[in-house]
């Protein structure tokens, strides 16, 4: 992957978290909860408990606030302060402190339009709290799902003929709403979606005046809202001055993590190369990390039969920069690089089966050679390999051979998968990684710490819990033996 292409940042946060629906709330029945006054609906981002006469100086906004009453002395005063607050409902307890919910904060609510939640006296404050918690777990379970799933439908689209109009009409069909790339100049090169009002239009190219590069230092993206339309504008990598808006009817927490899977796929589509064969190459290798199917895009990586996956981290602190990272690349022989994992690590796609060398300044980890169709097996590899490099203070670490070899050859490997996964099914993935780099490293903690970049304490409290759901002393050398095999089968 060439410098130009490289400018697109890859690594892309994660959704927030979706706010959970006060009448999602209201529907759990075993709450007996009920709202008396105020709108129907609000959105629930936190549950603050206060049974202060003013709580204002501790809300951050968007809370359930909680209370019986201990201090309340104004009720209109007490609601004005919590709308003031940013304050997203109130939940008055019924008993120890009232009867019922007095009246004058039930007009108090409704004049200032907060929701006002009645809570039984056989609903604790904690249960709230807990389902409000589960929600919002359930909701960004959903979120994730969702951005994962236009994650993959991008990607998918990137491998097509057309890959550009593929984008666009997968974003619309995403986000809903109108998806437009710009050329520096202002005209329209791609369009996706229904065209919108002529003042929404406007709004739209006002926005990319704020994103286009100039004389001035511009923003990566700009967002404004014109009646009931979001608009975005995103300046896109590659030094062509292109921008992508966006016109959508609605804002979900992921939209931005979906737009951003765009910008990336659109800024690597459409910067300049120094040929098509690299803009394939390098195109392809995105796909890949972004999840689409390697029979879709491997004949774009070329003749080898073999690749290795390498995975590499500055000797010392500090992001990598596009420029070094690429150097990386060249020195292994790849133009295949990516560069966006976290911003200090560094993946290189080398073509062939040849043996990696040390590269002064860097600390590798290779995988054993794959097909392109075991791409997601290898950088597993690498990335253990290159937390065992970490943790030994080595330059370079080979995934050792796979269980194919020695005396695990003489063990059917359906039979060994098998016990496996029948061993191995109480642990959790994180378990189970923790389990196998603690082993690896023969029980040391503080180097099982460094290359899984946690605390030494989780680490003992990861094995600890490994051994409970296992049911197994760790101690025994028999033991170990028997889940390092089973390990290595994963």
């Amino acid at each position: 992957m060439d410098g130009s292409s490289m400018e697109a940042p890859v690594a892309l946060p994660p959704p927030p978290t979706p706010p959970v629906s006060l009448t999602g709330l209201l529907a759990r029945e075993e709450l007996g909860l009920r709202r008396i006054a105020g709108p129907d609906e609000a959105e629930l981002l936190w549950v603050h408990t206060s049974e202060m006469a003013d709580p204002y100086p501790y809300l951050l906004g968007g809370e359930l606030v909680l209370s019986a009453g201990v201090l309340l002395g104004d009720p209109d005063g007490y609601v004005a302060r919590l709308v003031e607050a940013g304050a997203a409902a109130l939940g008055f307890g019924v008993t120890p402190v009232f009867d019922t919910v007095p009246g004058a904060l039930v007009e108090a609510c409704d004049r200032h339009g907060l929701p006002l939640v009645e809570v039984p006296p056989g609903t604790p404050f904690t249960a709230i709290a807990r389902a409000v918690w589960r929600l919002m777990a359930e909701a960004r379970h959903r979120e994730l799902r969702r951005v994962t799933h236009a994650q993959q439908a991008l990607a998918t689209a990137a491998a097509r003929p057309d890959p550009v109009p593929a984008v666009l009409h997968q974003l619309t069909a995403r986000l809903g709403g109108r998806a437009v790339l710009l050329a520096a100049d202002g005209e329209e090169l791609h369009a996706s979606g229904r065209r919108p009002a002529p003042d929404v239009g406007a709004a739209l190219a006002r926005l990319a005046r704020v994103v286009s590069a100039g004389a001035r230092p511009a923003p990566a993206s700009a967002t404004d809202t014109l009646r009931d339309t979001h608009l975005s504008a995103y300046a896109l990598g590659g030094g062509q001055g292109l921008v992508l808006e966006l016109a959508t009817d609605r804002r979900e927490a992921g939209d931005h993590t979906i737009a951003g899977v765009a910008v990336v796929l659109l800024s690597l589509l459409a910067a300049p190369h120094r040929g098509a064969d690299a803009a394939g190459r390098s195109a392809a290798l995105v796909r890949l990390l972004l999840g689409a199917d390697p029979r879709d895009v491997g004949p774009l990586l070329g003749d080898a039969e073999q690749w290795t996956m390498v995975h590499a981290r500055r000797s010392g602190d500090g992001p990598v920069d596009p420029l070094t990272a690429g150097a990386l690349g060249a020195a292994l022989g790849s133009a295949l690089v990516d560069a966006g994992r976290g911003g200090d690590a560094v993946r290189v796609l080398v073509p062939g089966d040849d043996r990696i060398v040390p590269q002064p300044g860097w600390t590798l980890g290779a995988s054993a050679p794959a097909p392109v169709t075991a791409l997601g097996l290898a950088d597993g590899q690498a990335a253990r390999a290159l937390g065992r490099a970490v943790a030994t203070r080595t330059p370079l670490a080979h995934h050792r051979a796979g269980a194919g070899t020695g005396l695990a050859a003489l063990i059917p490997p359906d039979r060994a998968e098998a016990h496996a996964r029948t061993l191995l099914a109480p642990l959790t993935e994180p378990l189970a990684e923790t389990l196998r780099c603690w082993l690896s490293l023969h029980g040391n903690w503080d180097r099982t710490a460094t290359a899984l970049r946690i605390h030494r304490n989780t680490v003992r409290q990861r094995i600890t819990r490994c051994a409970a759901l296992l049911d197994v002393d760790l101690d025994d050398m028999d033991v170990r033996t028997e889940l390092w095999f089973a390990l290595r089968q994963r």
